[in-house]
């Protein structure tokens, strides 16, 4: 298998509230080939699909409830601690639940974490040891 992400599907238990989320308070853009049924967000080489619990759960076989700590998080980096700081602000100024307050973490970097409505875990981080390019993605240093 080759090393690749592309896509990353989240159950969602409203649709239409996890939709408005990511545009109002995020400030994405769905794609075009988004439907009433899923919602598509392209980002920096991947897609972000929003699609019903009960329907991806079906989908794979499984049972859609579930509860407790889902065992991930994802994360969205920045260039700075300030911009870190001003980010979790303006999410929570339009509606984020802030889980964690920005502050300095045991590997070096700085993060705090927010929530979105079906509680998946948003890390907004700034590494140090992972430099942004220009369009937002990580330049992984070469170890030798």
């Amino acid at each position: 298998m080759e090393q690749r992400l592309t896509l990353i599907t989240i159950g969602v238990k409203n649709l239409q509230r996890s939709r408005d989320f990511y545009l109002n308070v995020f400030g994405w853009k769905p794609t075009e080939s988004s439907t009433e049924g899923i919602v598509f967000f392209q980002l920096n080489g991947i897609q972000l699909a929003l699609f019903p619990q009960e329907s991806l759960a079906d989908d794979a076989g499984v049972e859609p409830e579930g509860s407790g700590f889902r065992r991930y998080s994802l994360a969205h980096n920045v260039r700075s601690e300030q911009e870190v700081d001003l980010l979790v602000a303006q999410l929570e100024e339009k509606g984020a639940r802030v889980l964690k307050r920005p502050e300095k973490v045991f590997w070096g970097g700085y993060s705090g974490y927010i929530a979105d409505p079906d509680d998946n875990l948003w890390e907004i981080a700034f590494n140090p040891y992972l430099p942004l390019d220009d369009n937002g993605d990580t330049k992984i240093p070469s170890i030798h």
